[in-house]
C-alpha cells in the first residue's frame, strides 16, 4: 500500500546536514507518498530531526532558566516571593507527538522502499522515542492511557467513544515503558554517533534501567506514607509486593549497560579532578561518558545559558549572572579528608561577632572539598576560560578590637582596595545582573569564544544519559534489593566516587546514595524526580523557615584589610540568608507529587479520572 504521508518539515542541527538542504527549501505543506519519505535517506533524516527536537522536557540549558530556581540548588538574581512549587510546571501530556511517531511507524511498516532489515532500526528507534515521551508523563501524571500503535482519524459526527481510552494503572505505565525499551534495544545499533545525539540500544537500556528505578521506588516508598498517594483505580499508586521485580530490572539493565556498552566513566586527568568532571558532562570531543544528549550546533542550533550566566564581569552581552548557586548545594561535596565519606558538611567560618576563621586564599575553602564542586560551581577564586572570578562581598575591617564588615556598591573600593567586587555578591533585592550568593554555574557553561552572546549562542548539549547513571542506578537497586550494605551496591557506588576523587566507602546507606546523586547529577534534570520517587519532597522542603533545608543561604567572601594585623590580606566568609531576596521558604505540598489533569481533557473523555489533590 502506498498510502500518503504527510509531513511538515522542521529544522534540527542535531541530525541534519547540508545535504538535507534541498527538502527543507520546499514548502511546509508538500505532500509526499510513504515511499518518497522512506526511499530517500535524508527525508527520513528529517522526519527524524522532528521528532528529536519536540521530545526536551524538564530542567536543561537550552530551556528556561527560571526552572534551576525553583529547588534548592539556585536562585535568580532578583526578588522571588516564590514558594509554593507548581504542580504542572514540568508536565508532559502530548498526544499529538505520541500521534505523530504511530504515523510515521505505520508508514514505515506500509513502505516497500526499504527492506525488514532497514526498516527495524527505524522501527526501534522511533518506539523508543515514543517509550521516552511516555516516561515524561508517567514521572508527572501517573498512569495515563496507552494507544499503542494505533493511529486514530477524526470525520466530525463520527461517534469518539472510541478514541476515549481509560487511563492505565501508573504500573501499567511503566510496565510498557520499559516492555518498549526492551524490544527497541534488540532492534537499534550498539554503536555510538555524532555527540551522541541519536538513540541507540544503550539509550534504550537506559530508560528501561531508569523507568524501573522510578517505579520500584515509588511501589517501596510511597507505600511506606502513613497515607500512601493513589487512587482508587491504582491511576496513581503501585503495589508495595511489585517494588523487587522493579528493582531487579532496574539491576539488570544498568549492569548491562555498565558491563557491555562502549562507554565509560571519564577519568582523563587524575591532577585535576575538578576539571576531568567539568570535560566529562560538557565537552563532546572524545567523550566516553554521554550516552545520549540534546545537542546543539552553530549555526541554527544554540542556547543563551552561558550568556545568561557568565560572571558579570566576563559578560559578553546585555545578560549575565542569572542563577547564583546555593550554599545548600555547594556543602553538599563532602571534604576530601573526612571521617564521615559520602556525606555533605558545613563549612567551618567562625563568626564575625566572634572569631572568624582566617584563609590564606579565597580557594583554600573549597579546595579541601569533592572535586566535582569545582566542575559544578564557580566560587570565589576559581577560574573561567582562564580568567580568575573575583567574588568578593566587602572588607573585614579592624575598629576598636573587633571585626567589622564593610560594604559598598558593586566594584567600589575602600583603604584603596576592593570593596565590593562588580560580581558581587551585593545586598540587593532589586539589582540585577549580579550575583547574590558567592558562587555562580561552571556546569553547562561554554568556553567557546562568543558562547555568550545573543548573536552566536552556546552549542553546549544537555546531557540525558551517562554512564555515571548506570552505575549509581545498579548501587540503588542492589542496596534495596539486599536489605542494605551489599557489595554489589559498593562497588558501583565506590566507581562513581574513586573517579570523582573522593574517599571509598566501606559501608553503605541510603543516605550516601540520595548525597552521591545530588553532588553527580546537580542541574542535570534529576533532584526534583529523586525527591518526589523517594517520598522526601514534602519533608525537606515543608514551608517552615526554621528548617534550613526549605530555606536558602549564600555564603559570603570578605577580604581582610587590617593594616598591621596578621590577617591583613586574608579571607574570611559568612553564611547569609537569602530571605533578603526570597523571603519565603520552600514548600512542597502533598498535592504536588503529581500534576493536575486539565478540565479539558476531562470534558473530551469522560473515561480519564482526576489525580489526587485535584
Amino acid at each position: 500500500m502506498n498510502k500518503r504521508f504527510f509531513y511538515i518539515a522542521v529544522f534540527a542541527g542535531t541530525l541534519l546536514t547540508s545535504s538535507c538542504k534541498n527538502f527543507l527549501d520546499q514548502e511546509p505543506d508538500t505532500i509526499l507518498t510513504n515511499d518518497q519519505v522512506f526511499g530517500d535517506p535524508n527525508l527520513v533524516r528529517s522526519a527524524l530531526a522532528d521528532f528529536y527536537d519536540r521530545i526536551s522536557w524538564g530542567q536543561r540549558p537550552g530551556g528556561g532558566q527560571y526552572d534551576y530556581t525553583v529547588l534548592d540548588e539556585a536562585i535568580k538574581y532578583d526578588f522571588d516571593q516564590f514558594n509554593s512549587f507548581d504542580r504542572n510546571r514540568w508536565r508532559v501530556y502530548d498526544y499529538g507527538l505520541i500521534r505523530s511517531f504511530n504515523q510515521f511507524l505505520q508508514g514505515l511498516n506500509e513502505t516497500d522502499a526499504l527492506t525488514e532489515t532497514e526498516k527495524a532500526p527505524l522501527i526501534g528507534e522511533v518506539k523508543l522515542l515514543r517509550a521516552w515521551c511516555y516516561f515524561n508523563t508517567c514521572r508527572t501524571l501517573g498512569g495515563m492511557p496507552i494507544v499503542g500503535d494505533e493511529v486514530f482519524d477524526y470525520v466530525p459526527g463520527a461517534d469518539i467513544t472510541a478514541l476515549q481510552y481509560p487511563r492505565a494503572t501508573e504500573a501499567e505505565m511503566y510496565d510498557y515503558i520499559i516492555s518498549e525499551c526492551q524490544a527497541s534495544a534488540e532492534l537499534m545499533s550498539d554503536q555510538k554517533n555524532t555527540n551522541n545525539a541519536r538513540a541507540n540500544k544503550w539509550t534504550a537500556k537506559m530508560l528501561a534501567a531508569r523507568a524501573a528505578l522510578y517505579a520500584a521506588s515509588l511501589a517501596k516508598y510511597n507505600n511506606l506514607m502513613a497515607s500512601p498517594i493513589q487512587t482508587s483505580g491504582r491511576e496513581v499508586g503501585i503495589e508495595a509486593a511489585r517494588a523487587t521485580g522493579y528493582y531487579e530490572t532496574a539491576l539488570a539493565a544498568a549492569t548491562e549497560v555498565v558491563e557491555q556498552s562502549p562507554y565509560e566513566l571519564q577519568d582523563r586527568r587524575p591532577e585535576d579532578k575538578a576539571l576531568n568532571f567539568y570535560e566529562a558532562v560538557c565537552i563532546k570531543e572524545a567523550n566516553t561518558e554521554v550516552i545520549w544528549a540534546r545537542d546543539y550546533i552553530f549555526p541554527g542550533q544554540t542556547h543563551g545559558f552561558t550568556g545568561g550566566n557568565l560572571p558579570t564581569s566576563m559578560a559578553q552581552d546585555a545578560n549575565t549572572s542569572y542563577l547564583s548557586l546555593l550554599l545548600n548545594l555547594v556543602e553538599e561535596f563532602e571534604p576530601i579528608n573526612t571521617s564521615t565519606p559520602g556525606q555533605g558538611s558545613k563549612f567551618d567560618v567562625g563568626s564575625f561577632g566572634g572569631t572568624p576563621q582566617f584563609f590564606e586564599t579565597a580557594t583554600e575553602l573549597f579546595e579541601e572539598r569533592d572535586p566535582r564542586l569545582g566542575g559544578t560551581v564557580l566560587y570565589p577564586g576559581s577560574t573561567f576560560a582562564g580568567t580568575e572570578v573575583v567574588y568578593q562581598a566587602g572588607q573585614l575591617n579592624r575598629q576598636g578590637g573587633a571585626w567589622v564588615r564593610r560594604e559598598g556598591g558593586a566594584n567600589s573600593n575602600a583603604n584603596g582596595q576592593l570593596l565590593t567586587s562588580e560580581n558581587g555578591p551585593i545586598y540587593s533585592s532589586s539589582l540585577r545582573l549580579i550575583n547574590k550568593t558567592g558562587f555562580g554555574i561552571r556546569k553547562f557553561l561554554d568556553e567557546t569564544p562568543a558562547a555568550g552572546t545573543q548573536g552566536r549562542g552556546s552549542e553546549m548539549w544537555e546531557p540525558r544519559f551517562r554512564i555515571a547513571e548506570a552505575y549509581l542506578i545498579a548501587a540503588e537497586a542492589a542496596f534495596e534489593l539486599n536489605g542494605g550494605n551489599n557489595a554489589v551496591a559498593l562497588a558501583n557506588i565506590n566507581a562513581v566516587r574513586t573517579r570523582a576523587g573522593v574517599q571509598p566507602l566501606q559501608s553503605l546507606t541510603f543516605e550516601n546514595i540520595v548525597h552521591e546523586r545530588r553532588v553527580e547529577f546537580a542541574f542535570e534534570d534529576h533532584r526534583y524526580w529523586d525527591m518526589l520517587r523517594w517520598r522526601r519532597a514534602h519533608t525537606t522542603w515543608n514551608g517552615n523557615s526554621s528548617n534550613e533545608h526549605a530555606t536558602r543561604r549564600g555564603l559570603w567572601p570578605y577580604r581582610v584589610v587590617a593594616a598591621g594585623d596578621p590577617n591583613d590580606g586574608k579571607w574570611a566568609f559568612e553564611v547569609r540568608s537569602m530571605d533578603f531576596i526570597y523571603p519565603n521558604p520552600l514548600y512542597f505540598e502533598l498535592r504536588h507529587y503529581y500534576s493536575e489533569l486539565d478540565n479539558g481533557w476531562l470534558n473530551n473523555n469522560p473515561k480519564l479520572v482526576r489525580n489526587p489533590y485535584q
